[in-house]
């Protein structure tokens, strides 16, 4: 930074908040006034290392980065140096507040009140074996009137009062930032989200993923053109996706106004030349993950016919609904991924069975009837993934609160946080998954 033949300084610390604050520190302590250039870059291709030293920006387009980081840096030690010293003379005890830690452990306690406020609530249906297929009855808080409508069912015949057909489309998912990634790993694969982060990271650094910290599910219109070679790239390295057609809608997944510091998680066109079959098992795992929502976030859409059928037996209502697959579109590729995951569950929502051509006022005969018990279902006690969405909900709460907060979109607790604040019992995923008594004091702190 001193020397006099260097005449311009190039900032190639991470491309992010953090790495602004590092090198700006630097810059500044070392009494530096030399013209900076900014690199900025989201894979450690060298391509791209190349094509952003080309191109590099002038450093003053990142004094807001700087001062947000530097804002945020202040803050922590502000908050959490003032209020642990506050709240561990009020209870006897340390008890550590941090900018992070506190709100987030504030929506953890939130939730399990909720839960152990929860009562379950027995409510009885009956089902109705027709031609084919099966009709359910609305909810009934009393098993008798369940019973009796059964018995008045029972070999008799319903009446076919509506038939309603939509068309409809589902669009494909959008490509994974980090939380998307972190919350589809932990319920498909059973990673914790440090575990993914550390996976994505050493497949950052072996060229074969873009930047992992991202909060971006989009692409920069610059990546059009080179798009449908990479997704040929991918789509040739993937063994799931045998005989399965793939197309490359760009469009689909090119947002210049939802990107902020990097795009989405993409591989890389290494992928080409790399040995898949050599790398660590979760590594191999999570890049499968990453290619596959590349492939469906730019295939045609899911698109299918659903019925939906009334039908009346002794003056009550039974319901049935089916669908007829008109395009698999992207679910065909999800479908394929997920039979080749041992822990992948099956997609529910697309086992729907086709109902049979049915008229309205046509009489079907009840060849089976029977009472089905069930009782409301408590809300979800994963800490982890809760708290990644619930902290995604916060978004639009402040945007009313704060119109110029649009566009900004925090993102969650750093996966270390699970490890430094909560108990192994709190956050391990096969244990008890209740708050420590710790937590609850905190939590009204705004």
């Amino acid at each position: 930074l001193r020397r006099e033949d260097v005449t311009e300084v190039v900032n190639a610390c991470d491309a992010g908040r953090e790495g602004e604050l590092i090198f700006r520190t630097v810059y500044c302590l070392a009494g530096c006034q030399k013209p900076m250039k900014r690199l900025w870059i989201s894979s450690m291709e060298d391509s791209a290392i190349r094509e952003g030293f080309a191109n590099l920006r002038p450093g003053a387009d990142y004094d807001g980065l700087h001062q947000a980081a530097l804002c945020r840096a202040k803050a922590d030690w502000l908050v959490g140096i003032n209020a642990t010293r506050l709240f561990s003379v009020l209870y006897h005890r340390t008890l550590n507040i941090g900018r992070v830690m506190s709100p987030t452990l504030a929506l953890i306690v939130q939730r399990e009140a909720e839960i152990d406020a929860f009562k379950p609530v027995p409510f009885y249906t009956v089902a109705l074996d027709l031609l084919g297929f099966t009709a359910a009855s609305a909810r009934m808080d009393k098993k008798a009137d369940a019973e009796q409508l059964k018995n008045a069912c029972q070999g008799g015949t319903v009446t076919v009062k509506q038939v309603e057909r939509r068309d409809k489309s589902e669009k494909p998912p959008a490509l994974y930032d980090l939380t998307t990634l972190q919350r589809d790993a932990n319920r498909l694969l059973g990673f914790t989200a440090q575990q993914t982060l550390d996976y994505l990271q050493n497949l950052y650094e072996k060229k074969l993923c873009t930047y992992p910290r991202t909060d971006s599910r989009y692409l920069t219109s610059d990546m059009a053109e080179g798009l449908p070679v990479l997704v040929n790239l991918v789509a040739n390295a993937m063994l799931f996706r045998k005989g399965i057609a793939i197309s490359c809608d760009a469009a689909a997944v090119i947002n210049d106004k939802k990107v902020t510091d990097h795009h989405a998680v993409i591989p890389t066109r290494n992928i080409r030349e790399a040995d898949l079959s050599a790398l660590p098992v979760g590594e191999r795992t999570i890049l499968e993950l990453v290619a596959l929502r590349l492939l469906c976030a730019v295939a045609p859409p899911y698109i299918y016919d659903e019925t939906s059928v009334t039908v009346d037996c002794t003056g009550a209502e039974f319901t049935a609904k089916g669908r007829t697959v008109k395009q698999p579109g992207w679910r065909a590729l999800d479908a394929a991924c997920r039979s080749s995951m041992k822990n992948a569950e099956p997609d529910k929502e697309a086992e729907d069975k086709a109902l049979p051509e049915l008229t309205e006022g046509q009489e079907l005969p009840v060849t089976g009837a029977a009472v089905k018990e069930g009782k409301t279902t408590r809300p979800s006690t994963s800490p982890r993934t809760r708290c990644f969405l619930r902290w995604r909900l916060l978004v639009p709460k402040i945007c009313q609160r704060t119109p110029s907060a649009r566009g900004w979109a925090p993102p969650p607790p750093a996966p270390g946080f699970w490890r430094s604040w909560c108990p192994p019992a709190f956050w391990n995923a096969k244990r008890a998954r209740k708050p420590c008594s710790f937590c609850r004091p905190t939590t009204p702190f705004p």
